[in-house]
């Protein structure tokens, strides 16, 4: 693909997202920064459909199919569940509170240090998180632009990472709502019109395209027959159902959308229909992995066509997508869908973490508002949404001076411990009213990882058992114990 097209295509999306920064608020203060409750619950809806899938599972997903099947949507029925429990469990505590940010929720019912610790464990998690999912956005794309027109890897972040200060820094709360709404309709504009692409290119009518996608064994679901495999059904369900509750329900990032809405019914509407119409993307995206392994064993591969020799020739199954949409018989316009789809995943999801770290950093660490006047809470805003865009682009920058797969695999690890402690303080507060001694509640918090790490190590060396997405609950349940030890007798 030409690298002026991929720049005509990035450019013509950012001069949208400007566009709707300028239309969406044009009272900047920092009350409708941080959200004003006067969202529909349709548009937060839309929104929250495509606001976890980021640039990483645009290019992940697809490939996913090559060595796992349709597994995924194992953990994805597992989210819907989540989001049931999310809706109907945290969404009136935080309307009731009346909160802007939802770690303030651990100040009421703990104290001032454990609001801290939450707000900190959140900002270590989401700051590693999205830096690492856009450094790997940011390295495709360096190579099909950036790199053959000479620009360094460093210019391509800075100026990258300037724009996304720039349309956000405007609207706040408010601007992300309608960017991922945006990205929700590029999104799934473009997973659909590659499949008709795709199936086109093999010669197929959507009959015999449904026919060739039910028929390959790639497309298999449910997995019941080895508990000790990762892909065993209910150890993804159970998965899918505490990493939604964790990583959504309890992340200031992906709950600011539905914090928006007028009241917590309509937020509660919102995260239903949310959770039904996310599960028919992530379908669209391995439905699209299928056509395109088809396609690839048809087109770009010589002799075995097997799914282990298409995974050794791509050297990583996230490498499916781009080198199918890239190949000669491919029509430009596909590789155009699949750099909108790309950037819009990144480039939104980038845009929503700058401005949950702002909302949370102000809030909960600096604990601006609390005596301080409207203007110097927005004038505070404004020094840490800067401040955020520069620790996002110097951690990737770090990322790409190590150039090592095996830190960015860290990085998704260390979430598991950080969300750990996170979401054990928001199940004892919820399930547990007994008062705890809150100035100790952070060295249970370091200390929960901590010996979770040991465990983990302990039962893979002397046990075999590979500690997987149960890690999260492990982390979570040594919290609970620990809070329990501090219980304050009256």
């Amino acid at each position: 693909m030409k690298p002026w097209i991929v720049l005509a295509t990035i450019a013509a999306y950012f001069t949208l997202l400007f566009i709707i920064s300028a239309l969406s608020n044009r009272n900047r203060d920092g009350g409708n920064f941080f959200g004003n409750r006067k969202t529909p619950w349709i548009l937060a809806a839309i929104a929250a459909m495509g606001a976890p899938i980021s640039g990483v599972t645009f290019i992940s997903v697809p490939g996913m199919v090559v060595g796992k099947g349709f597994s995924y949507l194992q953990m994805v029925l597992g989210f819907v569940v989540g989001y049931f429990l999310v809706a109907y469990f945290l969404i009136p505590l935080f309307y009731r509170k009346n909160l802007k940010s939802i770690y303030g929720y651990l100040e009421d019912r703990f104290g001032a240090s454990t609001h801290k610790t939450g707000a900190w464990f959140f900002f270590i998690s989401k700051m590693l998180g999205a830096s690492v999912r856009f450094f790997v956005v940011c390295v495709v794309l360096q190579s099909l632009v950036f790199a053959p027109l000479g620009v360094p890897f460093f210019v391509n972040v800075i100026v990258t990472i300037a724009l996304i200060f720039l349309y956000t820094s405007r609207g706040g709360v408010k601007t992300v709502i309608w960017t991922d709404t945006l990205k929700s309709i590029c999104l799934v504009a473009s997973v659909v019109l590659c499949i008709i692409f795709i199936a086109d290119g093999l010669g197929f009518d959507f009959g015999s395209m449904c026919k060739s996608v039910s028929d390959d064994p790639s497309s298999r679901i449910f997995f019941f027959d080895n508990p000790s495999e990762g892909s065993y059904f209910w150890k993804q369900f159970l998965a899918g159902i505490f990493m939604l509750i964790a990583t959504t329900g309890l992340d200031q990032d992906l709950m600011q959308r539905n914090l928006s809405c007028r009241n917590f019914k309509e937020s509660q509407k919102s995260l239903v229909v949310s959770a039904f119409t996310q599960l028919i993307v992530i379908s669209l995206f391995l439905v699209l992995g299928v056509l395109l392994m088809q396609y690839y064993k048809a087109n770009l591969i010589v002799g075995d066509n097997s799914n282990a020799a298409v995974a050794a020739a791509l050297g990583s199954t996230d490498n499916l997508f781009g080198s199918v949409v890239s190949s000669a018989g491919m029509p430009v316009i596909v590789g155009i869908l699949f750099i909108l789809g790309l950037i819009a995943a990144a480039y939104s999801a980038a845009g929503s973490a700058l401005t949950a770290l702002t909302t949370s950093f102000t809030v909960d660490i600096l604990e601006a508002g609390k005596e301080d006047s409207e203007e110097k809470v927005n004038r505070t805003r404004k020094w840490v949404h800067l401040g955020m865009a520069v620790c996002m682009g110097v951690v990737i920058l770090v990322f790409n001076a190590i150039n090592n797969q095996d830190a960015i695999s860290a990085v998704y690890t260390l979430a598991s411990y950080t969300y750990g402690p996170i979401l054990g303080l928001f199940a004892f507060g919820m399930f547990c009213k007994k008062p705890v001694r809150d100035r100790a509640v952070p060295a249970v918090c370091i200390f929960a990882p901590l010996l979770s790490y040991g465990i983990r190590w302990a039962l893979q060396t002397f046990a075999g058992y590979t500690v997987g997405f149960e890690l999260l609950l492990l982390n979570a349940g040594l919290t609970v114990l620990g809070l329990l030890l501090l219980i304050r007798k009256k």
